[in-house]
């Protein structure tokens, strides 16, 4: 566990050096201002609107504040999503590129063992993807509450779940790393990802068009990638209740929100699955031809 975590530490020392923290501090920064100054424009328009309609306020979690409800909403949306983009980006080199450009093969002269280098580069990355999502999402929540008053009924839950999604995604792009070269990889993830976004389509279509032949696909999709799967459920816990009754008289018609919340089983899975992406990732590269 020692040299796994010496890989973690240079792992994040190479971070650092590539100006892969400092670009996103800097982006991150500009994505938050540039979304809260937007809340804030949102908030002061409602505001004169319920001064002008004769209203002496607004609830934070009724009918009246939907905007704000649903730009939150999507903030967090947007979270998931570039914590997924930067989840495959960031390890989808982590071991194919040092074998490609033969870093590799001085790294594993030392003694430390191939399984150490794979657990370390997990490590390393998975703790750049998560603290940074945790951080981005901390932010934009704190940012809107500072600016509305209005919070999400279970944040932290929702949080969790997305949190889970990027460990995942990290995990099967470090074993894609192991397995096919860098280009290979990226497109492999990314068909991945796309096939758990295409689940959530089939089931908002299926419950929608009463179709469960749609619904069974959709759900057979989200297994196989339950990235998606975990952010509906991270959206259930972002919704006051109105809303979700709102979904479910639509009877699911959107397909970015869920009014159900995610089964533990498929949390469970989740979780499985990342720990068996790294543990086939660290069997493969031990037994890899370089």
């Amino acid at each position: 566990m020692r040299n796994a975590l010496l890989i973690a530490e240079l792992s994040l020392r190479e971070a650092f050096r590539k100006r892969l923290v400092s670009v996103l501090v800097v982006l991150s920064v500009l994505f938050i201002g540039f979304f809260l100054y937007g809340i804030l424009r949102l908030e002061q328009t409602l505001d004169q609107r319920a001064v002008d309609a004769g209203l002496e306020g607004r609830s934070a979690t009724g009918a009246g504040n939907i905007p704000v409800i649903s730009s939150a909403l999507f903030g967090m949306y947007l979270v998931y999503f570039l914590g997924s983009l930067m989840a495959v980006l960031s390890t989808v080199g982590s071991v194919s590129a040092d074998i490609e450009n033969g870093v590799m093969q001085s790294v594993i002269a030392r003694p430390i063992s191939r399984a150490q280098v794979v657990l370390g580069r997990f490590l390393g990355f998975g703790a750049v993807n998560v603290v940074y999502v945790a951080l981005l999402g901390t932010a934009l929540l704190a940012g809107v509450y500072f600016i509305t008053g209005y919070v999400p009924p279970a944040p932290g839950q929702a949080l969790a779940l997305v949190l889970l999604a990027v460990a995942m995604l990290t995990a099967l792009t470090l074993l894609g790393s192991t397995l096919f070269t860098t280009l290979a990889n990226g497109i492999g993830v990314f068909v991945l990802y796309g096939v758990g976004f295409t689940g959530g389509i089939l089931s908002a279509i299926g419950s929608l068009a009463d179709t469960p032949t749609l619904v069974t696909l959709g759900r057979v999709a989200n297994a196989l990638m339950p990235s998606n799967a975990l952010w509906l459920g991270a959206s259930y816990h972002l919704q006051p209740e109105f809303m979700l009754q709102v979904s479910t008289v639509t009877r699911g018609a959107n397909p970015f929100v869920s009014s159900t919340p995610i089964p533990l089983g498929l949390v469970a899975w989740a979780a499985a699955l990342t720990v068996l992406a790294v543990a086939a990732a660290m069997w493969r590269f031990s037994r890899r031809d370089l």
